[in-house]
C-alpha cells in the first residue's frame, strides 16, 4: 500500500490525512464512473478534490496507487452479510445488494471492474476483496447448517456462494441484460435446492 503523509498529526483519525484521502477517492470514483479508466488522471483527480497535484502524487505515485485505494476503501466499510432466518432468504437479499450496485446509474462496481481489466494492481486488489467479502459471507453457509437446512454434509461455502450470485453478474455485467426483478430470488433458490441435493457437498478425502 501507500505510505501515509509523514506528521503526526496527519494520522490523527479525522485529521488532514484522513480528509485529504477522502475528497481524493471521492474525486476517483466521480472521475472514473464519468470518464472510465482511460479517462482517469492523477491531474483531473487533484483538479476534482481540489487537493495539489504533487500530494497526489507523494502519496498515490500512480493511477494504479489510486484505484487500489479505492478498492481499499470499500473494504473498510462496515458492511455485514443479511440474516433473514433462512439460506434463500439471506442469498436473495445478498443478491439483491449485488444487483442495485450493477443496476446504479452510474455504477462504480461495474467501472471498476472494467478498469482492473487495465490495472495488474486493481486486478489484484479486487481479487483480494472479493476473496474477502466471500470469506465474510461463508457464514450464511455456516448458519443453515445450524438449521438444518443443509444436512450434516460438509458444504463448500465458496462455491456455494459463488454459484449463488454468478447469475447477477452474468446476465448484467456479460450480457448486459436489463436488470430483472425475480433473478436474486430465483438465482438463490436454484443454489439451495442444488446445495440440498448435495451439489457442494465436499468430500471426505477433500476436506482432511
Amino acid at each position: 500500500m501507500t505510505e501515509p503523509l509523514d506528521t503526526t498529526s496527519d494520522r490523527r483519525p479525522g485529521g488532514r490525512t484522513a480528509r485529504i484521502r477522502a475528497q481524493v477517492l471521492d474525486a476517483v470514483r466521480a472521475e472514473l464512473t464519468a470518464h472510465g479508466h482511460e479517462g482517469l488522471t492523477m491531474e483531473g483527480v487533484a483538479t476534482r478534490a481540489g487537493v495539489h497535484r504533487a500530494t497526489v502524487y507523494r502519496r498515490w505515485r500512480d493511477v494504479g496507487g489510486l484505484l487500489v485505494d479505492v478498492i481499499a476503501a470499500a473494504g473498510e466499510i462496515d458492511w455485514q452479510p443479511p440474516d433473514t432466518g433462512s439460506l434463500s432468504g439471506d442469498l436473495t437479499a445478498l443478491n439483491q445488494e449485488i444487483q442495485e450496485s450493477l443496476v446504479a446509474q452510474p455504477s462504480l462496481a461495474v467501472a471498476l471492474m472494467a478498469a482492473s481489466f487495465h490495472s495488474e494492481q486493481a486486478a489484484r486488489a479486487q481479487t483480494q476483496l472479493w476473496t474477502d467479502r466471500y470469506a465474510q459471507c461463508e457464514i450464511l453457509v455456516e448458519r443453515a447448517i445450524e438449521r438444518g437446512e443443509l444436512g450434516t454434509q460438509h458444504t463448500d461455502a465458496r462455491s456455494l456462494l459463488i454459484a449463488a450470485t454468478a447469475p447477477l453478474y452474468h446476465q448484467m455485467v456479460l450480457l448486459r441484460a436489463d436488470p430483472d426483478p425475480q433473478l436474486p430470488e430465483r438465482a438463490a433458490q436454484a443454489t439451495v435446492l442444488a446445495a440440498a441435493a448435495g451439489a457442494f457437498c465436499i468430500r471426505r478425502e477433500e476436506s482432511v
